[in-house]
């Protein structure tokens, strides 16, 4: 049993990363990795503890791609160095895009009649990332929705009234920026786009074409006929079929870590070929160095 899209309190999970990898090695999973939105501050915790308890890890992250009005796009990755330059700098500029995002979200709830402040919403996250589901938390917390859905249905969800969007990368420049962080960078949640399939396959036949390679067939909603369509559309393109929960804790609470809804089971081949491709890039980025070292002059 295997799970490659998790989150914890670094960003919108209730699991501390640690904490997260101790609970996978519970449930006895073989291979786990921790994909935060748009922050890596939870990786060498949760590398740490799975050094200790046995899991084999991947270090990710979860980065939220420009999209139309009617779909959303997030682009996992998996097995980045968290300390390349160039990805810290991008990591700031989404940070900053989040920062930018919530003190507006919180003036449409103020204008909506729904008395709540930034603090309250600080509360929640436990000094990481501030997102959505902090904001539904806190209303809970406070009264004015039974429940974190009903925060989104009513609040916070794409469309709805005290939606904010934020300053996102480039579906191209998201896929980049992991392969130069020597990530594998793999589409999430296919479904989320909502698209026919005709216009799935092109975006990720155009996807592919700026370097994505793999596709999250594997998902807990996702219906085994959908299944069987994205695992044919990861081998039509080239692409290796991925697969993870989506697991944020008590955030989403009929979603467990490892089997989802009940009935997800990711084949550990997958773990397996994602480790072979980022091998297979780190050889030839190696290459690339020595030959590059090779031509200077001496």
């Amino acid at each position: 049993m295997i799970d490659l899209h998790t989150h914890t309190t670094a960003s919108d999970g209730t699991f501390s990363p640690g904490g997260l990898v101790r609970l996978a090695a519970e449930k006895g999973l073989t291979a786990l990795a921790v994909t935060d939105h748009d922050t890596t501050d939870g990786i060498a915790a949760a590398r740490y503890q799975a050094e200790k308890s046995g899991v084999a890890f991947a270090s990710g992250i979860e980065i939220s791609a420009q999209f139309t009005d009617d779909g959303t796009m997030h682009i996992l990755g998996y097995f980045i160095d968290e300390k390349d330059r160039s990805f810290i700098d991008a990591l700031l500029f989404l940070k900053d895009a989040r920062k930018e995002r919530n003190p507006k979200i919180i003036e449409r709830l103020n204008d909506a009649g729904v008395p709540i402040t930034l603090n309250d919403v600080l509360a929640e996250s436990g000094g990481g990332e501030v997102g959505r589901p902090h904001f539904a938390r806190a209303l809970v917390k406070k009264g004015h929705v039974k429940t974190i859905a009903d925060a989104f249905e009513r609040y916070l969800a794409k469309g709805a009234s005290c939606y904010v969007d934020k300053k996102r990368l480039s579906p191209a420049d998201a896929v980049d920026l992991i392969r130069r962080a020597g990530g594998v960078p793999a589409l999430a949640h296919p479904g989320s786009l909502n698209l026919s399939p005709e216009e799935l396959a092109r975006t990720v036949e155009e996807l592919a074409g700026w370097g994505l390679m793999g596709i999250e067939c594997y998902y807990y909603n996702h219906t085994p006929q959908e299944t069987e369509g994205y695992v044919a559309l990861a081998r039509d393109f080239g692409l290796v079929p991925t697969g993870g929960t989506d697991f944020h804790g008590k955030n989403r609470p009929k979603i467990k870590l490892g089997t989802g809804t009940g009935g997800l089971d990711i084949p550990h081949e997958v773990f397996e070929r994602l480790v072979s491709l980022h091998e297979g890039m780190s050889s030839s980025l190696l290459s690339l160095r020595d030959t590059h070292r090779s031509s200077q002059p001496r």
